[in-house]
């Protein structure tokens, strides 16, 4: 049985005195334990976030790192230092990353590596665009993602990695797939990962889905048999919509 988990990305929002704030207010609720919650903010928020969330299951993200060590990558943060901070996630190849920053396939392959290498899960992130939906090439380009961001990884360490299913044309525009779309993609990137290696791990994989999810589409969602979770932006700077998709 795969552990459900909702992950919130709070992207580039709220300050330490906010995601303190923040916490604080997540913490007065009561959470589901049978489902992983987890906070994937802001690198400066990192250590005063760890320190908050102590005595609660809710664990600690980020949203980004490089793959190596240490070095001259002015303005990088490296697997090592996020293991020091007690980091236990870290958000990989988001489609804003991969948009603004060019981050390709390689650059996320040799992140999920290094992160492995330091016990950091990796939320790794596939997705078409609305151009490449529309010329029916979704599974094509998905399926590219899924197999180079898992180029020369280990079937053991799939239990580790979850892989969010994000159609870039759903991510902060209101749109969302539906409930059936988002199951039938999760379902191709399950096999596609069986295909890879074998059934063990197509059942081991945690895949979740995200763009535009809210409390009211997360339960239908969450009922999916290929949907392990959900991956969230806006919905998980409010502490009350966050704790309603960790409840659903």
């Amino acid at each position: 049985m795969r552990l459900p988990i909702i992950a919130g990305n709070w992207k580039m929002n709220n300050t330490i005195s906010e995601s303190l704030a923040l916490i604080e207010d997540i913490k007065k609720y009561d959470l589901n334990k049978e489902v992983e919650a987890v906070v994937c903010v802001p690198y400066i928020s990192l250590s005063k976030v760890k320190k908050a969330l102590e005595g609660t299951d809710i664990k600690l993200g980020a949203q980004n790192m490089h793959w190596e060590d240490n070095g001259a990558y002015t303005g990088e943060i490296s697997p090592v230092m996020l293991k020091e901070i007690g980091v236990d996630y870290c958000i990989i190849g988001h489609s804003e990353r991969r948009q603004y920053f060019n981050e390709l396939d390689d650059r996320v392959n040799k992140k999920i590596k290094a992160a492995l290498k330091y016990d950091i899960k990796p939320i790794v992130c596939v997705g078409e665009t609305l151009e490449e939906r529309e010329a029916s090439k979704e599974e094509e380009v998905v399926k590219e993602q899924v197999l180079k961001a898992l180029e020369n990884i280990e079937k053991e360490d799939i239990k580790n990695i979850v892989i969010a299913y994000e159609p870039i044309w759903a991510i902060g525009t209101g749109k969302t797939a539906s409930s059936d779309d988002a199951n039938k993609m999760c379902e191709f990137i399950r096999k596609t990962i069986g295909d890879k290696y074998d059934v063990e791990a197509k059942e081991d994989i945690r895949i979740q889905y995200g763009g535009s999810v809210k409390p009211d589409t997360i339960k239908d969602l969450m009922a999916k048999k290929d949907v392990d979770g959900a991956l969230v932006g806006g919905a998980s700077l409010v502490a009350r919509d966050f704790v309603s998709l960790v409840n659903y």
